[in-house]
Protein backbone atom coordinates (compact mmCIF):
# COMPACT_ATOMS: atom_id res chain seq x y z
CA UNK A 1 0.00 0.00 0.00
CA UNK A 2 1.57 3.37 -0.54
CA UNK A 3 1.51 6.11 1.53
CA UNK A 4 -0.01 9.61 0.83
CA UNK A 5 3.04 11.21 2.50
CA UNK A 6 6.53 12.37 0.87
CA UNK A 7 9.35 9.91 1.47
CA UNK A 8 11.34 12.33 3.54
CA UNK A 9 8.45 12.67 5.94
CA UNK A 10 7.65 8.93 5.65
CA UNK A 11 11.04 8.09 6.73
CA UNK A 12 11.24 10.63 9.63
CA UNK A 13 7.73 9.13 11.09
CA UNK A 14 9.33 5.62 10.68
CA UNK A 15 12.90 6.94 12.45
CA UNK A 16 10.53 8.74 15.17
CA UNK A 17 8.37 5.87 15.85
CA UNK A 18 11.40 3.64 16.59
CA UNK A 19 11.96 5.95 19.69
CA UNK A 20 10.40 4.38 23.32
CA UNK A 21 6.63 6.21 24.14
CA UNK A 22 6.56 7.59 20.49
CA UNK A 23 3.51 5.80 18.74
CA UNK A 24 1.91 7.42 15.02
CA UNK A 25 -0.13 10.18 16.18
CA UNK A 26 2.92 11.33 18.78
CA UNK A 27 5.44 10.47 15.42
CA UNK A 28 2.96 12.41 13.53
CA UNK A 29 2.85 15.42 15.94
CA UNK A 30 6.19 15.69 16.45
CA UNK A 31 7.15 15.24 12.33
CA UNK A 32 4.60 18.08 11.58
CA UNK A 33 6.09 20.89 14.50
CA UNK A 34 9.24 19.88 13.05
CA UNK A 35 8.13 21.06 9.30
CA UNK A 36 6.74 24.21 10.82
CA UNK A 37 9.83 25.15 12.36
CA UNK A 38 12.54 26.83 11.11
CA UNK A 39 15.50 25.24 9.20
CA UNK A 40 17.81 26.32 11.78
CA UNK A 41 15.99 24.78 14.42
CA UNK A 42 15.82 21.45 12.94
CA UNK A 43 19.93 21.64 11.88
CA UNK A 44 19.85 22.37 15.57
CA UNK A 45 17.95 19.37 16.85
CA UNK A 46 19.98 17.27 14.69
CA UNK A 47 23.46 18.51 15.15
CA UNK A 48 22.54 17.77 19.10
CA UNK A 49 21.72 13.94 18.41
CA UNK A 50 24.44 13.31 16.40
CA UNK A 51 26.91 15.21 19.08
CA UNK A 52 25.26 13.36 22.12
CA UNK A 53 26.45 9.58 20.15
CA UNK A 54 29.87 11.67 19.30
CA UNK A 55 30.92 13.09 22.52
CA UNK A 56 29.14 10.98 25.18
CA UNK A 57 30.25 8.13 26.81
CA UNK A 58 30.60 6.35 30.43
CA UNK A 59 32.28 7.47 33.38
CA UNK A 60 35.37 5.53 34.24
CA UNK A 61 34.21 5.66 38.03
CA UNK A 62 30.50 5.54 38.12
CA UNK A 63 29.18 4.67 34.30
CA UNK A 64 27.21 8.06 34.72
CA UNK A 65 27.09 9.84 31.18
CA UNK A 66 29.91 12.17 30.70
CA UNK A 67 31.84 13.74 28.26
CA UNK A 68 35.46 13.08 29.85
CA UNK A 69 36.98 10.54 31.85
CA UNK A 70 35.30 11.00 34.59
CA UNK A 71 31.85 12.99 35.08
CA UNK A 72 31.12 16.01 37.15
CA UNK A 73 29.37 14.34 39.76
CA UNK A 74 32.40 12.34 40.73
CA UNK A 75 34.96 15.00 40.18
CA UNK A 76 32.77 17.34 42.82
CA UNK A 77 35.10 17.36 45.92
CA UNK A 78 31.65 18.70 47.66
CA UNK A 79 29.89 15.40 47.73
CA UNK A 80 29.79 13.13 50.25
CA UNK A 81 32.35 9.92 49.06
CA UNK A 82 30.91 7.98 51.91
CA UNK A 83 27.62 8.01 50.85
CA UNK A 84 26.89 6.17 47.45
CA UNK A 85 23.47 5.95 45.98
CA UNK A 86 23.31 3.04 43.23
CA UNK A 87 20.61 3.47 40.71
CA UNK A 88 20.15 1.38 37.14
CA UNK A 89 20.44 3.94 34.40
CA UNK A 90 21.73 7.71 33.88
CA UNK A 91 18.65 8.93 33.70
CA UNK A 92 17.92 7.86 37.58
CA UNK A 93 21.02 9.62 38.49
CA UNK A 94 19.21 12.97 36.64
CA UNK A 95 15.68 12.51 38.40
CA UNK A 96 17.89 12.34 42.21
CA UNK A 97 20.18 15.24 40.93
CA UNK A 98 16.97 17.52 40.07
CA UNK A 99 15.72 16.58 43.72
CA UNK A 100 18.80 18.73 45.28
CA UNK A 101 18.26 16.16 47.89
CA UNK A 102 21.27 13.66 47.68
CA UNK A 103 24.70 14.74 47.85
CA UNK A 104 26.73 11.63 47.57
CA UNK A 105 27.89 9.48 44.73
CA UNK A 106 26.14 7.54 42.57
CA UNK A 107 26.86 3.76 40.84
CA UNK A 108 24.88 3.21 37.53
CA UNK A 109 24.83 -0.59 36.88
CA UNK A 110 23.57 0.22 33.06
CA UNK A 111 20.30 -1.87 33.49
CA UNK A 112 18.95 -4.55 36.20
CA UNK A 113 18.69 -8.10 36.27
CA UNK A 114 16.00 -9.05 34.37
CA UNK A 115 16.09 -13.36 33.78
CA UNK A 116 13.15 -13.26 30.84
CA UNK A 117 15.16 -10.86 28.93
CA UNK A 118 18.51 -13.03 29.21
CA UNK A 119 20.32 -10.17 31.88
CA UNK A 120 22.22 -11.81 34.33
CA UNK A 121 24.15 -10.27 37.08
CA UNK A 122 27.34 -10.48 34.82
CA UNK A 123 25.83 -8.01 32.59
CA UNK A 124 25.50 -5.13 35.11
CA UNK A 125 27.96 -3.11 36.50
CA UNK A 126 28.05 -5.46 39.90
CA UNK A 127 31.50 -6.07 39.65
CA UNK A 128 33.01 -2.93 39.25
CA UNK A 129 30.82 -1.72 42.22
CA UNK A 130 32.58 -4.28 44.97
CA UNK A 131 35.81 -2.92 43.40
CA UNK A 132 34.68 0.46 44.56
CA UNK A 133 33.31 -0.89 47.61
CA UNK A 134 36.50 -2.52 48.82
CA UNK A 135 38.56 1.10 48.94
CA UNK A 136 36.80 0.93 52.75
CA UNK A 137 35.49 4.91 52.16
CA UNK A 138 31.99 4.32 51.55
CA UNK A 139 29.70 4.28 54.64
CA UNK A 140 26.29 3.62 53.46
CA UNK A 141 24.94 2.38 50.49
CA UNK A 142 21.68 2.90 48.56
CA UNK A 143 19.83 0.64 46.47
CA UNK A 144 17.36 2.97 44.07
CA UNK A 145 16.71 0.65 41.55
CA UNK A 146 13.43 0.94 40.07
CA UNK A 147 10.27 -0.58 42.34
CA UNK A 148 9.25 -3.10 39.79
CA UNK A 149 10.09 -6.59 39.22
CA UNK A 150 13.04 -6.10 37.79
CA UNK A 151 14.08 -3.62 40.19
CA UNK A 152 13.62 -5.66 43.28
CA UNK A 153 15.53 -8.40 42.27
CA UNK A 154 18.38 -6.40 41.20
CA UNK A 155 17.73 -4.88 44.97
CA UNK A 156 17.53 -8.38 46.44
CA UNK A 157 20.77 -9.52 44.33
CA UNK A 158 22.88 -6.72 45.75
CA UNK A 159 21.48 -7.28 49.43
CA UNK A 160 23.03 -10.44 48.77
CA UNK A 161 26.10 -9.73 47.70
CA UNK A 162 26.71 -6.84 50.40
CA UNK A 163 25.46 -8.13 53.30
CA UNK A 164 28.73 -9.66 55.02
CA UNK A 165 30.48 -6.42 54.32
CA UNK A 166 30.50 -3.90 57.33
CA UNK A 167 28.17 -1.04 55.37
CA UNK A 168 25.05 0.42 55.82
CA UNK A 169 22.30 -0.79 53.11
CA UNK A 170 19.15 1.03 52.72
CA UNK A 171 16.59 1.00 49.80
CA UNK A 172 14.59 3.98 49.23
CA UNK A 173 11.14 4.32 50.40
CA UNK A 174 8.13 3.33 49.15
CA UNK A 175 7.24 7.02 48.22
CA UNK A 176 7.43 5.95 44.92
CA UNK A 177 4.73 3.60 43.86
CA UNK A 178 5.48 0.07 43.09
CA UNK A 179 5.60 -1.10 39.23
CA UNK A 180 6.91 2.74 38.28
CA UNK A 181 10.37 4.30 37.20
CA UNK A 182 12.12 6.63 39.46
CA UNK A 183 12.36 9.01 36.08
CA UNK A 184 8.93 9.51 36.11
CA UNK A 185 8.67 9.77 39.93
CA UNK A 186 7.39 13.88 40.59
CA UNK A 187 10.60 15.44 42.93
CA UNK A 188 8.72 15.75 46.15
CA UNK A 189 8.05 12.39 46.14
CA UNK A 190 11.34 10.94 44.97
CA UNK A 191 13.44 13.24 47.53
CA UNK A 192 10.81 12.02 50.33
CA UNK A 193 11.73 8.11 49.12
CA UNK A 194 15.38 9.32 49.66
CA UNK A 195 15.17 10.45 53.26
CA UNK A 196 12.84 7.47 54.61
CA UNK A 197 14.89 4.74 53.45
CA UNK A 198 15.10 2.06 54.72
CA UNK A 199 17.31 -0.97 55.62
CA UNK A 200 18.09 -3.28 53.59
CA UNK A 201 18.04 -7.30 54.81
Amino acid sequence: MMSSHAKPLVRLLEALEKLPGIGPRSAERIAFHLLRGSKEAARELAQSVVEIKERLGFCEVCFNLSETARCPVCQDPARDPSLLCIVEEPKDVLAIEKTGAFRGLYHVLLGAIAPLDGIGPELLKIEELMARLSGGVIQEVIVATDADKDGEATAAHLAQRLRSRPIRLTRIASGIPVGSHLEYADQATLARALEGRRELN
